[in-house]
């Protein structure tokens, strides 16, 4: 039985125990720490008072103090410039978090300390939080705006910002208040679930058994109901409606040599959307020819949509047959495109090696699914892996079987999560350098394996952002390729792998270990686009680096997920075509930034 401070418990009578066992009892250390346990052991596990407080009562002073340096960290700089109601949507989310934490200390406080404040303290201690708050957030907000403007100026964007400070604060306030009131309704029905419970069971099983059940059917409805059966469904239905669709300006090709003409094996309205928009947009040999100044080829592209196709086997066949039909492995140039989620391909790495060939290339590529990326990385990374997997090894055998001195290059490339299933396809490195003639790989995610593998086994002394392996035998990495590719005195053998890595790119750097542990990426030195003033700090990282995913495209190039016309530079160092010189790489690059303009705003990747 359970028993409060002065012997009375939810049980009859008083404690029957003898009196030298109590509380109290003896001189001494040791008697003081027995009174001090068995006095927080009697308070009854289960509060009799009104449970509705438990939503309706006033904040603890102490968990608002806590909530306010939460606030205060959220205001920190990340890797990209995000948005004044971004702002707010952190500022909530980690003074909630703030809260909850503050909350849990000042109840474990209560339960073990002898001493609490009188009524009197309380009060002025609220008077000096209501005071000294307000002039305290102003400059703390104020700040965060200078440091903005600093991470702009490093990034390559206006100076200027518009800081909505007070919007910032009360939809701050907002986010966090609605947080704190469903973990109220929360921690309101376990109150409610207890005391039910203990009708038929004793205290301890109750608060246990409630704990369980409510931990569980929160993770239930917070899985199941509120992500699966809805954000993932509405989400679903979105993204089928806009794989149906056709993009304004996308026309059906009429060329056999591209996938959805008439002549293809996979129709037009299977191709998806950024399906028909990749074929659709096929380069013609006079736009080629009228930056080669010679006579061009038209580019084989051969696409197969995610409804063309029921297993990643089927979809690998159909596309080796779609190459074979066009004649592409008598093409000079190969190249295998890990998509992203929705399918897409950027268009820049492609139209790249396109002008570069005189048109004399192949490229092929498989959807395995309809999702954006950020929804494909929860639900389908192991289809993305099996898909792409499939194709690439569909592609190698059939590659194979041509004679040795007439196969094209084998190539493969993958931005976002086009890395990541590209990756999935090879063991390890050693396996892709021996399979293939040459890589791009672009803005890796933190899960890409081999990515993964490179960063962890750098050479001693390159930054975590800028990596060499191997001191830059077959893999490099860049940002600024023009430089970063030109390693003076070291030897770049074939086959070559490039990795183009933003220092600022949120995609490559986000990890659920930023909740818990600081990551190599803060550690001196920083990237020449992250600002001094970024630091790590617990669960506020983590969302501040999310957020900074939704608007990873804010920045120009080669900063955040921007990587602009780098593509160029890039396959100039991995095919070396016969002929090309530096000045070719710049008109192809300013050619290509004139075609594929970037998006203004804090939009989000292309798919």
């Amino acid at each position: 039985m359970l028993y409060t401070a002065d012997g009375s418990g939810p049980g009859p009578g008083p404690d029957p125990r003898p009196a030298d066992r109590v509380a109290g009892a003896g001189t001494g250390w040791p008697a003081r720490a027995r009174h001090t346990a068995l006095r927080v052991l009697r308070r009854p596990l289960v509060d009799r008072g009104d449970p509705r407080r438990v939503v309706r009562r006033w904040p603890d002073l102490f968990a608002c103090l806590v909530a306010l340096f939460f606030f205060w960290l959220s205001l920190t700089p990340s890797l990209v410039p995000r948005p004044w109601y971004l702002q707010g949507v952190i500022g909530g989310i980690t003074a909630a978090i703030g809260y909850g934490l503050g909350a849990l200390v000042a109840a474990l406080y209560r339960r073990v300390a002898p001493w609490r404040p009188d009524e009197t303290v309380r009060a002025r201690c609220w008077l000096a939080f209501h005071l000294l708050t307000p002039p305290l957030v102003i400059f703390l907000l104020s700040r965060s705006a200078d440091m903005q403007r600093e991470l702009r100026r490093l990034q390559e964007l206006p100076p200027t910002l518009t800081w909505h400070s007070v919007m910032i604060a009360l939809i701050s306030l907002a986010v966090a208040l609605t947080l704190l009131t469903i973990a109220r309704g929360i921690r309101l029905g376990t109150r409610l679930l207890i005391e039910v419970l203990h009708r038929f069971v004793p205290a301890p099983v109750a608060v246990a058994l409630a704990l369980v059940l409510s931990t569980l059917l929160v993770v239930f409805t917070g899985r199941d109901l509120v992500f699966e059966r809805g954000v993932l469904t509405v989400a679903e239905r979105l993204a089928a409606a806009k794989d149906a669709s056709t993009d304004p300006g996308v026309l059906r090709p009429y060329s056999p040599l591209v996938s959805g003409s008439p002549d293809s094996l996979v129709p037009w309205d299977l191709l998806g959307n950024k399906g028909r928009t990749f074929t659709g947009t096929v380069l013609s040999p006079r736009e080629i020819s009228a930056f080669t100044g010679e006579p061009a080829l038209h580019p084989v592209r051969a696409y197969v949509g995610r409804a063309a196709h029921g297993t990643p086997e089927e979809g690998a066949e159909l596309a080796v047959r779609e190459l074979e039909r066009t004649g592409a492995f008598d093409r000079s140039v190969l190249l295998i495109a890990g998509t992203t989620g929705t399918g897409w391909i950027n268009p820049t790495t492609v139209e790249a090696l396109e002008y570069m060939t005189g048109g004399d290339s192949a490229v092929v590529a498989v959807q395995y699914s309809h999702l954006p990326s950020w929804m494909s990385f929860v639900v389908d990374q192991e289809e993305a892996g099996e898909a792409t997997r499939a194709l690439v090894d569909a592609v190698h055998e059939r590659w194979s079987r041509e004679p040795g001195d007439d196969r094209p290059l084998l190539l493969v490339s993958g931005e976002s999560m086009g890395v990541q299933a590209i990756e999935a396809a090879f063991a390890d490195i050693d396996d892709l350098l021996d399979r293939v003639d040459g890589g791009l790989l672009v803005g890796p995610p933190d899960a890409s394996p081999i990515h993964g593998e490179l960063t962890d086994d750098r050479d001693p002394g390159s930054p975590v952002w800028r990596p060499a392996w191997r001191d830059g035998e077959h893999v490099r990495f860049a940002q600024f390729p023009e430089v970063d590719l030109a390693r003076d005195g070291a030897d770049w053998e074939h086959p070559r792998v490039v990795y183009l890595q933003n220092a600022s790119d949120p995609v490559v750097w986000w990890s659920p270990d930023l909740l818990f542990r600081r990551p190599e990426w803060m550690n001196e030195p920083l990237g020449p686009d992250v600002t001094g003033a970024i630091d790590w700090f617990p669960f506020v990282t983590f969302w501040q680096t999310t957020v900074d995913m939704a608007v990873s495209y804010g920045a120009p190039a080669p900063h955040g997920h921007r990587y602009g016309a780098n593509p160029v530079d890039a396959w100039a160092a991995i095919v070396e075509p016969e002929g090309w010189t530096a000045a070719d790489t710049g008109r192809l690059r300013f050619l290509l930034e004139e075609r594929h303009p970037p998006r203004a705003g804090w939009a989000g990747t292309p798919d």
